[in-house]
Formats: structure tokens, C-alpha cells, sequence
């Protein structure tokens, strides 16, 4: 790597400047190149910790893991956003522990008297809750503060960047687009934010594959209340219908969530692939990309774990 070029990692969300930082603070140079920073997407989420739907599972409970552990340092400070809160998910039928159940240390079976009514099996756990917009802003700060450099703009193409030692692919739903992979998918997602009525633990239903989802994310004075899973499609404008439904199945739980004031509405697309992909691609240029994409709903999840990695090939090819 020369002392002029920089390693340029396309798209802002919270990969991109997850990616931004690791690299950094491992001593590269970095230039981020994006239309929307922070990316729209990342901002729509939750977000709560959790390796929903997402394989391979032998990496992702590894990116999992060191993510945990990431946010777990970061919730002593309040100002990034992440706090640990603890909470129940529930289903409406008898659903055993996922398979990550074993990374959380005080992970446990609720007795019946614990879930809400018409529900037949639960669990209580406590994991990091992050306030997006607040997060996503302390990524970018700590990004510029080690000397990152910002630039908006479209990349089109991969042969379009110039002056880079290396490219990283973060671009999510566009990110199978620049790698020439069609396995990538819009799934979208939609969250309505209201006032919160006095709300201190999260509560979530085990929906399975089923497009519409019921979460309550409480974030300090707001509440982030989901949601909607989409599969194949890629609207970002708001559907008021879906909306009113997502408030009315959040209010079966909490009811005081009925008539509580609406302070915004939410909708991303999650880049879904059938595997995440994280590894380097040699190009017939000579040039070396690393992609970081296809996350689907679980990109706050797999960030740290995710970027970690990118650094490590990153590393390690510079001393080839």
C-alpha cells in the first residue's frame, strides 16, 4: 500500500462505517464514498441485537459474538446510543431457545405468568439496544475523529473508483449490483416512532417467516414500534395502512400504545442474500476487493464481527 491511496469502502450505513473505523484505528487510510451519510436504511432500523434468519451460522455466531462484546464496552457511555436493556420475546406456539440463546449469559424460559395473553412460549434476555440515529453519528464522529475522509457521491461501478489501494463493498442492496452478484434482495421494512408512555423493556414476537412483525423498542422519551418484512420488495415511501396495523398489534401488548402521539415513520430495505458475504475478491486488474454485504435484517448484529474480519484480510494482504 503506497502512502497515497487510501483504502475506499462504498456506503455508509452501519457496515460501511463499522469498516471505517476498524480499518482506522488498525492504521490504514480510509476515504468513505457515499450518496447518504449516514445511509438510510441503517438509520430505519430498531435495532436491537439478535442473528435473526442469517446464515452461514458458524461465522455469524462468530461475528455475533464479537459484536456483543463491542457494544457491550459501548454501553457504559450513553452518548453512543447503545444501551443493554433486558425483555421478553414470545411466540403464539411452543418455540425452543435459537441457537444463539447460549451467548447470552442470563438467557431464560419465562413461566406462563410472564407472557401476555395468547401467547404459549417466551424468553427473557438482556442484549444492546441501539438508538440508530444516535449510534450511527457516534460511528461517523469516532470515523473523522481518526482521520477518515467523507465523500458523497455515486459509484456506479467498481472501475469507477480511482486512487485506492483497495475497495471495500458495503454498499448493501446495491452491493450485489457493484459485485456482479444477483443473489441480493430488497426486503422491506417499516417501523413507526411514538412518544414513549412509560416503557423500560423491549418485548418481541417470534413471527417466523411471516411479513409482518410486532416490536417494541423503547429508546429513552420515543418508542420504535415494528414492523414489516417485506420479501422482494424495494418502496421506500411510508404505507400509512401498514402503519395503523403496526401500531394496533404493538397495542394488543401495551395498550397505552393506542393513543400515543406518532413522531415519525420509518422504512429501509434490508439487503437480504442467502448467505452474508464477507471475503476478498482478486480482480483480473490485479486489484483486490473485499465485500461486506448481504446482511439482510441483521446488519447492526454483524457489524463489529463483520468489520473485524475486513481488517484482518486487509492486514494481511498489505504483507503479501
Amino acid at each position: 500500500m503506497t502512502a497515497d491511496q487510501s483504502i475506499v469502502i462504498i456506503g455508509a450505513g452501519v457496515s460501511g462505517l463499522t469498516t471505517g473505523v476498524s480499518l482506522l484505528e488498525a492504521g490504514l487510510p480510509v476515504r468513505l464514498v457515499a450518496e447518504e451519510v449516514p445511509g438510510a436504511t441503517s438509520l430505519a432500523a430498531g435495532a436491537m441485537w439478535g442473528p435473526y434468519l442469517v446464515e452461514p451460522w458458524v461465522r455469524v455466531r462468530e461475528w455475533s459474538l464479537a459484536s456483543l462484546h463491542v457494544f457491550e464496552a459501548l454501553a457504559e457511555d450513553p452518548s453512543t446510543g447503545v444501551r443493554m436493556v433486558s425483555g421478553i420475546e414470545a411466540a403464539r406456539s411452543q418455540v425452543p431457545a435459537p441457537d444463539w440463546s447460549d451467548l447470552l449469559p442470563d438467557f431464560r424460559t419465562c413461566a406462563p405468568e410472564e407472557l401476555p395473553a395468547g401467547f404459549a412460549s417466551g424468553h427473557r434476555f438482556t442484549v444492546p439496544l441501539i438508538d440508530m440515529p444516535v449510534y450511527l453519528q457516534y460511528l461517523l464522529d469516532r470515523f473523522q475523529r481518526a482521520g477518515g475522509v467523507v465523500q458523497h457521491g455515486t459509484i456506479r461501478t467498481l472501475d469507477e473508483v480511482e486512487g485506492a489501494s483497495a475497495i471495500v463493498n458495503c454498499a448493501g442492496l446495491r452491493g450485489g449490483d457493484l459485485a456482479g452478484d444477483p443473489g441480493v434482495r430488497p426486503i422491506r421494512g417499516q417501523h413507526v416512532v411514538v412518544e414513549n408512555p412509560g416503557i423500560t423493556e423491549f418485548f418481541s414476537e417470534d413471527t417466523g417467516l411471516s411479513s409482518e412483525l410486532l416490536c417494541i423498542y423503547p429508546h429513552g422519551d420515543n418508542v420504535v414500534l415494528g414492523g414489516t418484512a417485506i420479501d422482494g420488495e424495494g418502496d421506500l415511501r411510508d404505507d400509512p395502512e401498514a402503519a395503523r396495523a403496526i401500531v394496533d398489534r404493538c397495542a394488543e401488548i401495551v395498550p397505552e400504545l393506542a393513543k400515543t402521539p406518532v413522531v415519525a415513520h420509518l422504512v429501509g430495505v434490508r439487503p437480504t442474500r442467502s448467505e452474508v458475504r464477507v471475503e476478498e475478491e482478486r480482480r483480473d486488474s490485479g486489484s483486490r476487493v473485499f465485500h461486506n454485504y448481504g446482511h439482510g435484517g441483521t446488519g447492526v448484529t454483524l457489524s463489529w464481527g463483520c468489520a473485524a474480519e475486513i481488517a484482518e484480510l486487509a492486514l494481511t494482504t498489505q504483507d503479501r
